[in-house]
């Protein structure tokens, strides 16, 4: 069946979900896990929200806290796949478009299946927020499982 598993992450609780799903998942059938966290480049921000201009952020600095960032989501899910005796290797890569370098990843890796995360969004908000999940959908050559993570209610 499938033998190696692209979990992406955002660092969220609900991706957190998604992700020990995932581990969950790959220990059940025996197949491996790559671990993705996918970051913007610093160019995407500048115009985005003026971030840059506002707080004087360089480049350099972006990237470095970009990384320590990616580094800190992809620890959870390698420690997770570790408790469950799955096999695990990360990657932190940087595209303008999230949904694509999620669809790249898998490729590059040699995944046969990305499970992802939704949030089970519709109507205006769907519209409002987007969805990496539903771009990954449309551009993956690969299975996709969409894992519904439950938001808890406050």
């Amino acid at each position: 069946m499938f033998k190696k598993i692209l979990i992406p992450t955002d660092g969220s609780p609900l991706s957190a979900q998604a992700a020990n799903a995932g581990i969950t998942f790959a220990r059940s059938i025996g197949a491996e896990v790559v671990a993705l966290h996918v970051t913007q480049p610093f160019a995407a921000t500048i115009g985005f929200d003026g971030m840059a201009a506002a707080y004087a952020i360089t480049d350099e600095d972006y990237e470095k806290a970009a990384a320590e960032q990616a580094e800190q989501y992809l620890k959870q899910i390698i420690d997770r796949a570790h408790t469950a005796g799955v096999t695990v290797e990360s990657r932190a890569v940087s595209n303008f478009n999230v949904a694509d370098g999620v669809v790249q990843a898998a490729t590059d890796a040699g995944c046969d299946l990305i499970f992802i995360g939704s949030h089970g969004r519709s109507g205006l908000s769907r519209l409002l927020l987007g969805s990496v999940t539903a771009k990954v959908l449309s551009l993956a050559g690969t299975a996709v499982l969409v894992y519904r993570v439950k938001e808890e209610k406050k």
